[in-house]
């Protein structure tokens, strides 16, 4: 217990002294054109020692903002609008696929074709399966990146037995406990395989999670770049490697939604009821009360 402890303390003391480092040496792991940066790169990316730095920088901003209850909301506003203005973009892919499905439709049942050609001077011409398989594409795309704008819109799935019957104080402390134990941990061992995943189908030789740094180094003299382009089908899709850089994407943008749950549910707990829910920005369908859930004093006052 004790050497678990001592590695912890040890490890967060490092992780100042590696992004000092890093941001004071950014050709080491940024100069691409030099094999041996991008391999660290590669390396440093899925590493304890990149856990800890991330961790060092999050604590420090946590503090912060508890310092500066101005700050934490800054901090919530500013992530929760990378979400939100993220999501309501990729969101469009829902209307593309179903117009490029469409589109295939037509092609293939009236016009009788093979292919589609898109473009206008210079067009891009692929076969009728390209298009039809790059409709999961856009699938991935909305799972992927809008994760986290449904995370904010309170839009996912929500089985409710035991947390609307609790105190206000005891939810957000129950966010807190809930980000820190599930959404980091998970979203942290999703990183860890889909971060070497990715790279194996854009470079090769393919590194691996269990290779070390001197042996990434070692054999960067024969890297090259080998993105991956080979579909299901002879003339399907063929940018499978997207697939693999959005899980990389995913895990990122969970990953900060959990400290956007954390810094939120602190700001809330600080400043008690009339806290929650504050600057909360949600998709109005309808009229301009229709986005806001009402608060717990509305509930109670309704109930009464």
């Amino acid at each position: 217990m004790l050497d678990a402890l001592v590695w912890f303390v040890s490890n967060v003391g490092l992780g100042f002294y590696n992004f000092l480092y890093a941001i004071t040496h950014p050709a080491s792991w940024l100069g691409w054109a030099d094999r041996e940066a991008l391999v660290r790169f590669i390396y440093y990316g899925a590493s304890v020692e990149f856990f800890f730095v991330v961790f060092d920088i999050v604590l420090v901003l946590t503090a912060i903002g508890i310092w500066r209850q101005r700050l934490l909301w800054a901090g919530v506003v500013t992530l929760e609008a990378i979400s939100n203005g993220l999501g309501r973009v990729v969101a469009w892919a829902g209307l593309i696929m179903v117009l490029q499905q469409i589109v295939i439709v037509f092609v293939q049942r009236i016009f009788a074709t093979s292919s589609i050609t898109l473009g206008f001077g210079t067009s891009v011409t692929f076969d009728i399966s390209w298009w039809a398989e790059g409709l999961k594409f856009y699938n991935a795309l909305i799972v992927a990146l809008c994760v986290s704008y449904t995370f904010v819109q309170r839009g996912h799935v929500r089985v409710d037995i035991i947390y609307a019957a609790i105190s206000y104080r005891a939810k957000r402390i129950i966010d807190i406990i809930g980000a820190i134990i599930f959404m980091v941990p998970i979203v942290v061992l999703i990183w860890l395989y889909s971060w070497f995943f990715m790279w194996r189908h854009l470079i090769v030789p393919a590194p691996s999670a269990s290779d070390t740094l001197d042996r990434l180094i070692q054999r960067s003299q024969i890297l090259r770049w080998n993105v991956e382009t080979t579909g299901f089908a002879p003339q399907g899709f063929s940018a499978y490697f997207l697939f693999k850089i959005l899980l990389v994407l995913f895990a990122a943008l969970v990953f900060l939604q959990a400290v956007t749950v954390i810094w939120r549910a602190i700001a809330e707990l600080r400043e008690g009821p009339e806290g929650e829910n504050k600057y909360l920005d949600l998709d109005v369908l309808e009229d301009t009360t229709a986005g806001t859930p009402p608060t717990e004093k509305e509930l109670q006052s309704g109930a009464n």
